[in-house]
């Protein structure tokens, strides 16, 4: 009898054992991915795992990467934002332009020169954290769809820059500006460093804040939310705000990047990336699920994915189709997550 009872309990430990290694197996499973695909993509082109590679790729997916953490933390909130790059090129067509020297405050004021870099970083910030606030406030106060409200801003801000560059690109603006593309000690990228540092800020606000928790909350049961006394519409406006202030963030990023210029087409795209990065990640389009890391991770499988095809020699129209194939597959997955 006593037999039959330690088998038993040898027999549920096992199986105990096996459950735990699939949770962690689903947990992750995106992890799992990248290192697979880091392996793969180095055993085809060996030069995939070179240092200045490496750091090529981290650069790459800075700008996006950033995008993403925004997107994510609206996702969070059961919303979406189609308008991230728009209000990127917006941001920055402003910025640039309040950066050149102008012809008619010299003639007032001679020998004022450029403005600023500072008053620079603050207009790009300034502007994506204004449009980020129109989108909030239209989704919270007004009760449009998030996807009707942020497809008007794409369209809007992407036609405002149009309009105030002219449509030409922007450019001579102040040359402190390619710090932001530059390289510390001549090794670590200053996009990679900034990209870091709001990984930290935002990991930290989502997991040890009330505001971070209520972004959660309000993603899981918005109703539910409410009873609970958590500003709704307040705080939806604020999760808005925060993703337009990153997207002016990452304006800032580019413009360093190219030597200080930026288009006004600059940015065309980023908003399905940065969602794709996110999806990718593990966060869930039902609302309430998805943490920093997995939005880290999935914006690193698009940039190996992107970097490893072009070392190969793949067309770039296959390389759109293989994350559209992702993105789905990210989404059925999710989707099988909340069945279960």
């Amino acid at each position: 009898m006593q037999t039959e009872q330690t088998e038993a309990q040898q027999i549920l430990k096992e199986k105990e054992r096996k459950a735990n290694y699939t949770i962690m197996a689903k947990k992750y499973l995106i992890v799992i991915i990248l290192i697979l695909m880091i392996i793969g993509l180095s055993i085809l082109n060996p030069s995939f795992l070179r240092f200045n590679n490496i750091l090529n790729i981290l650069t790459q997916i800075s700008i996006y990467g950033i995008l993403s953490l925004g997107v994510f933390i609206v996702i969070v909130s059961k919303g979406i934002d189609l308008s991230v790059g728009s209000i990127l090129a917006f941001a920055g067509i402003v910025a640039a332009a309040v950066s050149q020297t102008s012809a008619a405050i010299d003639q007032v004021f001679p020998n004022v020169g450029m403005a600023p870099i500072g008053i620079t970083i603050l207009v790009a910030l300034l502007m994506g954290g204004i449009l980020g606030a129109i989108n909030g406030s239209l989704i919270a106060y007004f009760k449009i769809p998030a996807f009707i409200a942020t497809l008007g801003m794409f369209t809007a801000a992407r036609g405002a820059a149009l309009m105030v560059s002219g449509g030409r690109p922007v450019s001579n603006v102040n040359p402190s500006i390619s710090f932001f593309g530059s390289r510390l000690f001549g090794i670590i990228p200053v996009p990679v460093v900034i990209y870091a540092t709001v990984i930290i800020i935002i990991g930290i606000m989502m997991k040890f804040t009330s505001f971070g928790k209520s972004v959660y909350a309000i993603g899981g049961n918005i109703d539910a939310a409410k009873v609970s006394g958590i500003k709704v519409k307040r705080n939806i406006t604020i999760i808005y705000m925060i993703c337009g202030v990153l997207a002016g963030l990452a304006a800032i990023i580019h413009m360093g990047r190219t030597g200080g210029s930026i288009q006004p087409g600059a940015g065309m795209g980023h908003e399905l990336t940065a969602i794709a990065g996110a999806t990718i990640g593990g966060t869930s389009h039902s609302g309430g699920v998805g943490t920093v890391w997995g939005a880290v991770v999935g914006a690193l499988i698009l940039g190996v994915l992107v970097n490893g095809f072009t070392l190969l020699g793949i067309n770039a129209y296959v390389q759109q189709i293989v994350q559209g194939v992702i993105i789905v597959a990210a989404v059925l997955l999710d989707m099988r997550k909340a069945a279960d």
